[in-house]
């Protein structure tokens, strides 16, 4: 959420600006989706005038695949930056589920935001080039446990709907009051997921 402290001198520079921009775009677009969120909304939110947004973003669909690819690659950098690569492919698991569980905890309204925007009509190709490189990525990786016999022989998609599916909903639970996201809950979920895919 935006923050309701007064800017700080550096915030008037060009990059403290645009980022309160951006940190205001992710709350609103989160909140009310794209076609909810008026540039005017996340000026007010973002403290600047409305004219202001358009000396860092061409126009709204500019501002939100700036935003989209900012959180995009802020996750992907927080899963794979603590990845355990040489570690037992159960422990590779852990983590990634860990990973994607704590950051979305931390950051709601960023993981609200790509769950509602991954797949939009008004994503460019640089964002839609982005969102298809994390899903290979993730997607040779689940070839690779097959191929060492770790995973089920299936398709590689399915264990993405699966393990994705069940985090997504899980969150969403939590954040609407319907699930407690106790240690035990969250041990048991990853397990149940592992236990989805693995051969």
């Amino acid at each position: 959420m935006p923050s309701a402290t007064p800017a700080s001198p550096t915030d008037d520079a060009p990059r403290g600006k645009r980022e309160r921009i951006l940190d205001a775009a992710v709350a609103l677009f989160a909140e009310r989706g794209y076609h909810g969120t008026a540039v005017p909304l996340v000026a007010k939110a973002a403290g600047v005038g409305a004219g202001t947004i358009y000396r860092y973003f061409d126009s709204k669909q500019g501002l939100v695949n700036e935003l989209y690819r900012r959180e995009k690659q802020a996750v992907t950098d927080y899963v794979l930056g603590a990845f355990p690569f040489a570690a037992p492919p159960r422990e590779q698991f852990h983590t990634f589920f860990e990973r994607i569980v704590t950051y979305a905890r931390q950051n709601p309204d960023a993981f609200r935001f790509l769950e509602h925007h991954h797949h939009a009509p008004y994503l460019d190709e640089e964002s839609l080039a982005l969102e298809r490189d994390v899903t290979e990525y993730a997607l040779n990786y689940a070839r690779v446990l097959k191929a060492q016999g770790v995973a089920r022989d299936a398709d590689e998609h399915l264990f993405l709907f699966l393990v994705w599916g069940a985090i997504v909903r899980m969150m969403r639970e939590s954040w609407d009051g319907k699930l407690e996201l106790t240690d035990r809950l969250l041990e048991q979920a990853e397990e149940a997921c592992w236990q989805a895919i693995k051969a």
